[in-house]
């Protein structure tokens, strides 16, 4: 019969990642920033797959995500790391995105929603007035010919580059039937400008 607990010393490696916060907190040491950083760049540079095509702004995205750290964990209270960071990563590169785009956000944010399944084409869309084409005298219409639900959506998300949870709390339309009414509505209006 054992009367001592034996005790495993604490590493590093062992730490929760509440405990190397905590640690960060108090000593102001960046080295344990630093095993944040290796337990979760993979995360984070996954996560600039989605939004970025070259190495290098995929790499930048992911420094700069960990740099953030720095002033954000004395901040904030952050119960869970893990997801905590992939939100603040996600948002760091929608932001990278709309500060650097040529194209408009509304289109490379549609882009990333195909990828992750929410659109059924595969196309870009855009209801930019193409000069050149009828395209642009028959839009007017073909959004009048569109059912109400349908046509706001597809106003306030293509035209006045709203999200889809701003279009939520406009509408008060589920995010379901946010995202059906745009697909349905971008697929009718497509069948109608190709008439």
């Amino acid at each position: 019969m054992s009367f001592f607990k034996k005790t495993i010393p604490k590493t590093v490696e062992n730490c929760s990642d509440q405990e190397l916060i905590q640690l960060y907190r108090t000593s102001n040491d960046a080295k344990y920033i630093g095993d944040l950083f290796d337990r979760y760049a993979h995360l984070v540079y996954g996560i600039s797959l989605n939004y970025f095509d070259r190495d290098d702004d995929r790499r930048e995205a992911v420094m700069q995500v960990f740099e953030k750290l720095y002033e954000a964990l004395k901040q904030f209270e952050i119960t869970n790391f893990k997801s905590w960071l992939y939100s603040v990563a996600k948002n760091h590169c929608l932001m990278l995105i709309k500060k650097n785009n040529t194209v408009s956000f509304n289109e490379q944010l549609e882009q990333k929603n195909i990828q992750e399944g929410f659109m059924e084409f595969e196309e870009p869309f855009s209801l930019n007035h193409d000069s050149g084409n009828d395209r642009e005298t028959k839009l007017p219409e073909a959004l009048k010919n569109l059912n109400d639900e349908q046509r706001i959506c597809v106003e306030l998300f293509y035209l006045h580059e709203k999200s889809y949870k701003e279009i939520v709390d406009i509408t008060s339309y589920s995010m379901n039937q946010v995202k059906s009414f745009i697909q349905n509505g971008k697929r009718n209006l497509k069948i109608m400008l190709e008439t």
